[in-house]
């Protein structure tokens, strides 16, 4: 391991939401194997708390610590809780603050805005959580740890959007407008925070088997459309979008900020040409 890329385990945490799964629980498992403390959040039942204590397992064998919470994130009481809690942990170290704010919470409505059928419309209800859970959060978030004084310079915070921000899917409505807003909370954040050394950005992953992604319509011939433009001929991976977090954290990425910062192996760039390779396209 490139020691250029170890964290302090003395002062950095990760404060993670969506940590028990998909990019959340891979990228908490790479920086702890970096060095840095991880406090994470999920909402997880008994029939998955196995995964949970999986990841808590992998952040404590590396040698740092693991605080995590199993509630809502969109819920304030809880919010304040959780970010309460952390503060007196970075407390008990002199210099500890949040080094990551990673968003990547994936839970939201999937509904056709227009049906024939009214009650099977997406609702004002529906539209409302999907949007707060997944977008913005992240600014309610950001601002309990940056009052808290748990933000300083070197400080990253992350948001997970797909390209179902730009582009739309049976269904899909409100996540995609929720990905949208999420990169223009993200934007805001970056341009009020910038002078004190503290950068947001959102990162734009792949499409990628996830249990979130399963629960889109056409899962799986998503899968298969990915596969076949990617130029790594492979599907990205949570881990991928761990080790570049990792990456993006170092101190030579305090200039990155306020963007979407692709990390796909050029599958975006790649036109649909169907279900061969593009590799193997012209041979």
């Amino acid at each position: 391991m490139n020691p250029d890329l170890r964290f302090n385990k003395k002062t950095d945490w990760a404060l993670i939401l969506g940590a028990s799964s998909g990019f959340g629980g891979a990228t908490a498992v790479e920086l702890a194997k970096h060095g840095m403390n991880i406090c994470g959040v999920h909402l997880d039942r008994a029939a998955t708390m196995a995964n949970v204590e999986r990841i808590k397992s992998e952040i404590e064998a590396a040698g740092v610590k693991a605080l995590f919470f199993n509630v809502n994130a969109a819920d304030e009481q809880k919010r304040n809780e959780v970010l309460d809690g952390l503060r007196k942990e970075l407390d008990a170290s002199p210099g500890a603050f949040v080094r990551v704010l990673l968003h990547s919470l994936a839970f939201g409505t999937l509904k056709a805005y227009i049906a024939p059928n009214p009650a099977d419309m997406m609702t004002k209800a529906q539209v409302e959580m999907t949007m707060d859970v997944m977008a913005n959060s992240v600014v309610y978030w950001t601002q309990g740890a940056y009052s808290r004084r748990m933000l300083k310079k070197g400080s990253r915070i992350y948001g997970m959007t797909s390209s179902g921000g730009r582009s739309q899917l049976p269904s899909y409505g409100a996540v995609s407008a929720a990905k949208a807003a999420l990169e223009s909370h993200l934007r805001q954040l970056n341009m009020e925070m910038a002078m004190e050394g503290i950068t947001a950005m959102a990162i734009m992953a792949g499409v990628t088997h996830t249990p979130a992604q399963q629960k889109i319509a056409h899962a799986d011939t998503m899968l298969d459309i990915a596969r076949a433009k990617n130029p790594h001929n492979r599907l990205t991976t949570p881990q991928d979008i761990a080790k570049a977090i990792v990456l993006l954290t170092h101190e030579y990425g305090d200039f990155i900020g306020g963007n979407v910062v692709s990390v796909d192996g050029g599958e975006e760039t790649v036109a649909y040409v169907g279900q061969k390779n593009v590799r193997d396209m012209g041979k």
